[in-house]
């Protein structure tokens, strides 16, 4: 939650906002945004998905803000993947599906 906290101020303050107007933004008390900001609260997914729409950023961003590239979790490149193929067409998918083919036997030789 530590990290959390400083992307919600890192964010904010880059808006130039002080925590009541974030607050009345994503339609939450305003010292919660402090708390949250400090630590000092959990929050829903409910109310992150408010914090973060108010500050302007998708939740994914907020999330590549606060964990950078380099610290990734297992299996997150697969999930980047899947999510980018997501709503592309069934044609779309099966060309990417061949050149991961491709790659793979070319690898494999």
């Amino acid at each position: 939650m530590k990290k959390v906290g400083e992307g919600i101020r890192h964010y904010r303050k880059k808006r130039g906002w002080n925590q009541e107007e974030l607050a009345h933004l994503a339609q939450v008390h305003e010292s919660y945004v402090g708390k949250l900001e400090r630590a000092e609260k959990v929050c829903s997914v409910d109310v992150m998905e408010r914090v973060t729409a108010a500050l302007g950023v998708s939740m994914v961003e907020f999330f590549s803000y606060i964990q950078p590239e380099g610290k990734k979790s297992a299996g997150t490149t697969l999930e980047e993947i899947v999510d980018r193929l997501r709503g592309r067409s069934e044609e779309e998918q099966r060309r990417v599906l061949k050149v991961i083919d491709a790659v793979l036997d070319d690898k494999l030789k």
